[in-house]
């Protein structure tokens, strides 16, 4: 695996979402220097033709080095930088290792499980233009599983992957913080959880990129505006019931 950066010349494309906080994390974390461009997600923006260009899905975050090099999709982007700019292993394990392997499979979890998951669970309880119960208490319910796969890790371990702080622990952080606002999920009914939370919650490059782009939520705003949006869905419930 490489072990310098090609071009060095980092731009990340970003929002204030669980995906948009994971590259910041990292690139905050490895003391890069990179410039930011706000792709407002409110407005569309990352359908538009100069950003389809970058990532033809149409999603944020994205991250080009240089003019040529072109990485979307949140976790490849833990995974580049991780490759390309973390000579020392800070946030990962040497390439091959089986410590490098459990990174990957957590980060695999997250990318197919809890963000997914819990993607439709924030969108069916906080921000459906119709009440749903099923999809509710579906979405919900799968998300209170995966939390609960990550307190059976969490209770044993403070980390997710090995011994130490990783981009496994990196990716799951940003849809936890999102949990308490967005799902009016405690999180002390997951201790192990919770006090993994707060660890990272803790570190300055967080702090740092949770500002990323500038103007962000706070964590005061999520729980603020997350009772809120709930509220809203709520208010659509059907008062009859069904015969």
């Amino acid at each position: 695996m490489a072990t310098q950066p090609p071009y060095n010349q980092l731009t990340y494309y970003t929002f204030g979402t669980p995906n948009g906080l994971k590259g910041a994390i990292a690139l905050e974390e490895l003391g890069v220097k990179y410039k930011v461009v706000k792709v407002d997600i409110t407005k569309n923006e990352q359908k538009e033709d100069w950003f389809l260009a970058i990532n033809p899905n149409g999603r944020i975050p994205a991250l080009k080095d240089g003019d040529e090099l072109r990485v979307f999709e949140s976790g490849a982007i833990l995974l580049y930088l991780t490759d390309h700019y973390d000579p020392e292993h800070k946030l990962n394990y040497p390439y091959g290792s089986a410590e490098y392997y459990e990174v990957v499979s957590w980060l695999m979890w997250q990318m197919g499980g809890l963000g997914p998951m819990q993607g439709q669970a924030n969108h069916f309880r906080a921000m459906a233009g119709a009440y749903s119960e099923y999809a509710i208490k579906r979405y919900m319910g799968e998300t209170r599983r995966l939390f609960d796969v990550l307190e059976s890790r969490l209770s044993k371990a403070d980390w997710l992957a090995g011994d130490k702080y990783t981009i496994a622990d990196i990716a799951s952080y940003g849809w936890v913080r999102f949990a308490p606002g967005f799902l009016d999920f405690d999180l002390a009914d997951w201790p192990g959880l919770h006090s993994w939370f707060k660890r990272i919650r803790a570190r300055e490059a967080v702090e740092r990129a949770q500002n990323v782009p500038e103007g962000s939520m706070t964590d005061e705003y999520l729980v603020i505006a997350g009772k809120a949006m709930r509220s809203k869905v709520d208010a659509l419930k059907p008062t009859g019931e069904s015969v």
